[in-house]
């Protein structure tokens, strides 16, 4: 079909013909043409696309592909995607047909993977970017992350004025990032919209989003097969990490901070992109250039790297290639060495790692952990803090969750932020697997506890609505399923998570906050300061300092205590108790009595930063800020009046 012979068009898509052709050859537009459309156009133009639709050089007819290649340059093995999407398209391209009607399937760089029904002059390009090939519903897609619709005179082409085309995004399964489109397009349709394509594109989307799903799961179900295997042992400290989930055993969490576990998930990232990169790249027993060869040793022969890099821990291979991440055994698979990642001096402890493998490819790792010596200083101790603590609040809650803990039903336990919901979870069901719904959906750990492994969901306010209904129709079919929860409150739940909520009311223990207890203060004071170093005294407080704790607020609760005692445990230099002067400025002044204003804030904040920069000592204070001792004086006693 020539440019001049086309179909015939409802009024409004000839009145946009004209106008089209009005913006080629640079006259003024009629009124009335949509904003969006003159808009695309002018980008058309503005990327040097022709509207004569001269193909690129490599999508000739005459240009042969080498073998195995797909439009748009991409190899099969290239794509995740094409590889989901395949069974299901391949199942809807003979209801498409042939013809003018084509079933298509782009990446997120709208590469065109995979076609059906193309018929040669029908608009199937390589790549439908709109740089290579101006305005179309694949890129509008793409853009608005929803269903889209293009027709005719609405391209910038030539070739595409009697085409109609509906584009559906494709979101990946994991991140909810869009990773491609799914396009139909046919003869132009007059009507416009909706496409008479429509539904079958978006029910394929949906299909292959399934697809992808289902591909994903079963490498979330090795690693956590592979934890599962690993904490076996009880009382073992394992972590298993993909750089998307966290299963964090209860030992570990005892040795691990979070700025520990972060920093222990650098270290396995970095070691598993290398190691993955490596053994695909390295021909075995052919070391690259620059490298040395490490001869095997035991478990304390590893080389010396920065902290966070990976160390290798030549256990299990003969020969090792050292290099700067990490190591990987010279001819082995990707997942046969035994490796160690180096953790800042604070963790205290070293991590002995195991990726594990699943098809091929490098999904994860398994870390093991082991304080550093026995003269280690040891972090808080979960058990002894969750139970610490004698008013009549706390102890009516931890009693409570106690004696709803004797029976392997689901519990839900509530409270402000770091109140210790998660510690009390612990110590109620020493072996759990913990999963934080704040990092991302709970995957085939559901699977785990439909199989009977006590679960813990951290924030689960924050679950995925997906997770959420999954959860409601476990609860619904086993109510004896061994899950505990942790919820912290704040906007108000949707109808679904309110249906877990109302499902778990009656098995919910309110922790009070630090503030209603203060008469634990004391009790936690020594429960969380950390072993003294051998011949060293324990950390003890002033009468003074304690009524200073005692009086705080406390917004932070129980977790605002820890890196309080911390920081003084870590920073302090004087000996003896400690005393009300070295207690944080916002401690150590106490809270205000009386409501301030702005401007009073904003003054006292300068008076408190002065006094910290000068060790507590009200003089120099004053003579820094250019006030009399007198008034600095005069304005503390305001604050507290």
């Amino acid at each position: 079909m020539t440019t001049a012979e086309h179909l015939p068009v409802a009024p409004a898509l000839a009145s946009l013909r004209r106008a089209r052709q009005s913006f080629l050859e640079g006259r003024q537009l009629p009124d009335g043409v949509p904003e969006e459309i003159v808009a695309a156009w002018r980008r058309a133009r503005f990327f040097g696309v022709r509207h004569d639709g001269v193909r690129p050089e490599d999508e000739r007819p005459d240009r042969v592909r080498p073998e195995g290649e797909l439009r748009g340059g991409v190899r099969p093995d290239e794509s995740a995607l094409l590889a989901a999407a395949r069974p299901v398209l391949e199942r809807l391209a003979p209801a498409v047909g042939t013809g003018r009607t084509a079933l298509l399937l782009t990446d997120e760089r709208l590469r065109v993977l995979w076609a059906a029904g193309c018929a040669p002059g029908d608009p199937c390009r390589g790549d439908l970017s709109e740089q290579l090939v101006g305005h179309n519903s694949a890129a509008l897609a793409l853009r608005t992350r929803r269903r889209a619709e293009v027709h005719g005179p609405e391209h910038f082409l030539d070739l595409w004025q009697d085409v109609s085309a509906v584009s559906v995004p494709v979101l990946g399964p994991e991140t909810g990032r869009t990773v491609g489109t799914v396009t139909v397009t046919s003869a132009l349709y007059a009507e416009c919209a909706p496409h008479p394509w429509a539904s079958l594109a978006e029910a394929a989307a949906g299909a292959v989003e399934a697809e992808l799903l289902a591909r994903s799961r079963p490498a979330e179900r090795v690693l956590l097969d592979a934890y599962l295997r690993a904490a076996r042992e009880r009382g073992r400290a394992v972590v298993a990490l993909d750089g998307r989930n966290r299963l964090v055993s209860e030992a570990a969490g005892r040795l691990l901070s979070p700025e520990g576990l972060e920093a222990l998930e650098r270290g396995v990232i970095a070691l598993l992109r290398d190691v993955e990169g490596r053994a695909a790249t390295v021909p075995a027993g052919e070391p690259a250039p620059g490298e040395a060869l490490v001869g095997t040793g035991t478990a304390s022969d590893v080389a010396k790297t920065a902290p966070g890099e990976a160390l290798v821990e030549s256990g299990t291979a003969s020969d090792v290639r050292a290099t700067a991440w990490g190591a990987v055994p010279v001819g082995a698979g990707m997942d046969a060495g035994v490796y160690r990642v180096r953790l800042p001096d604070s963790v205290r402890c070293s991590a002995t790692v195991d990726p594990v493998s699943h098809r091929g490819a490098v999904i994860g790792a398994v870390a093991v952990l082991e304080p550093l010596g026995a003269d280690a200083v040891a972090p808080v101790g979960r058990d002894v803090v969750a139970l610490a603590g004698h008013s009549v609040p706390w102890r009516h809650a931890v009693g409570r969750a106690t004696e709803l803990a004797r029976s392997p039903e689901p519990l839900l336990l509530v409270g402000e932020r770091g109140t210790g919901k998660t510690a009390l979870a612990h110590e109620l069901a020493p072996e759990l697997l913990v999963v934080d719904a704040a990092e991302g959906e709970l995957g085939s750990v559901v699977e785990a506890l439909k199989e009977g492994h006590a679960l813990l969901i951290r924030h689960a306010e924050r679950l995925a609505q997906a997770d959420t209904a999954t959860l409601n129709s476990l609860l619904e079919t086993h109510p004896g399923t061994p899950l505990l929860a942790t919820y912290t409150p704040g906007a108000p739940p949707g109808p679904c998570l309110q249906r877990l909520l109302d499902t778990l009311a009656a098995r919910t223990v309110s922790l009070p906050a630090l503030r209603e207890r203060p008469e634990d203060i004391r009790e936690l004071l020594t429960a969380l300061a950390p072993k003294p170093a051998p011949g060293q005294p324990p950390l003890t407080w002033t009468l003074d300092a304690l009524r200073a704790l005692e009086r705080h607020p406390w917004p932070g609760n129980v977790t605002e205590l820890v890196h309080v005692v911390r920081a003084l445990a870590e920073q302090r230099r004087a000996s003896g108790p400690v005393r009300r002067a070295e207690l944080p400025d916002h401690l150590r002044e106490g809270p205000a009595t009386r409501r301030l204003s702005p401007m009073e804030h904003a003054e006292r904040s300068a008076i408190l930063e002065a006094l910290r920069r000068n060790g507590g000592n009200k003089a120099r204070t004053a003579a820094s800020l250019g006030i009399a001792r007198a008034t600095l004086y005069r304005k503390l006693r305001g604050y507290r009046s």
